[in-house]
């Protein structure tokens, strides 16, 4: 039985994915880096999504990857610009007219106040807004290979810290509330989920399993944000959470996403929320159904007609 401790090598022992496409947000580093060399490490053929490709490139940690570059495409993805993300899934579709996994990988933590280029609350815009439309132009891909296989996955990265602060719908961009760096973090999580959970009920009968993940508590360049200030007051909240026998390292933090995109038994469980590499409960807020359905139009109507 897989659980905390659980890393990317026991997960992907046995598992032979040649011939399959998978497309990875955030790969560049931490968790998306991981993620991309298990993955490519077990045959599949990965693009790799980033800001800067060139740097990455040039970077040690493509150097690092060694042979495994063979395998690996990288292509610029800003989700901060929904230009971006158009052009990113223009760029793909061609290349790979079926794409096996999806892993919504990519993320900011804990931000100043700030928006995207389209006028969306940087937490919300990134975490949800870009993947929501990189996956919605990526549909077509997937439903092409799991009419093929029986199954594509889209995995998508949460955080338990939906439980704590949840989503309002009718103040995304924190118009009426003041901005709060926690709730629109826990905000943008919830949407993660709350879009697993629609896109289960939409195209799971396609033979899309979406999923939702929760990684764990690791130190990567996710909590760059962060000042003092914000640290203080996360101890403060959480101090358990930060306690050297609850912290993962990266390899135990990327385990549950490549088992959310490679375990064959989960395909009977679109819409769940993952943690520790089991299927765990998220709050009901976050998988309630009529909120879920309600956030996937609304978010087709912002990134139709940004804000700005």
């Amino acid at each position: 039985m897989f659980g905390f401790a659980t890393t990317v090598d026991e997960v992907i022992d046995g598992v032979d994915l040649t011939g399959k496409t998978a497309v990875v947000t955030g790969a560049s580093s931490g968790l998306g880096l991981q993620t991309v060399a298990t993955l490519a490490s077990a045959g599949a053929e990965v693009v790799a999504a980033v800001r800067d490709p060139e740097s990455f490139r040039a970077s040690a940690e493509w150097a690092n990857l060694g042979e495994l570059t063979k395998g690996i495409y990288a292509i610029p993805l800003d989700l901060a610009r929904l230009q971006s993300v158009r052009a990113a899934g223009q760029a793909i579709a061609p290349q790979h007219p079926q794409i096996d996994i999806l892993i919504n990988n990519a993320g900011v933590m804990f931000t100043p106040p700030n928006e995207t280029a389209d006028g969306f609350e940087l937490q919300f815009g990134v975490n949800h807004l870009g993947h929501f439309l990189l996956t919605t132009l990526l549909l077509p891909q997937l439903r092409a290979a799991a009419a093929a296989s029986g199954d594509a996955r889209v995995v998508t990265l949460s955080s338990e810290a939906h439980r704590r602060w949840g989503i309002d719908l009718d103040d995304i961009n924190f118009e009426r509330r003041g901005y709060d760096t926690f709730l629109a973090y826990g905000q943008a999580k919830s949407a993660n989920i709350l879009m697993t959970v629609e896109l289960h009920r939409r195209f799971g009968a396609d033979g899309i399993t979406a999923l939702a993940v929760h990684p764990g508590t690791c130190a990567t360049n996710l909590a760059r944000y962060m000042d003092r200030t914000t640290l203080k007051k996360l101890f403060a909240m959480s101090t358990d959470a930060f306690a050297p026998e609850n912290m993962k390292s990266v390899a135990q933090a990327a385990a549950t996403s490549v088992w959310a995109a490679t375990e064959p038994s989960l395909a009977g469980h679109g819409g769940a929320y993952l943690a520790d590499c089991q299927i765990a409960d998220a709050d009901p807020a976050a998988t309630d159904p009529t909120t879920a359905q309600r956030l996937w139009q609304l978010s087709q109507q912002w990134v139709d007609t940004p804000r700005q």
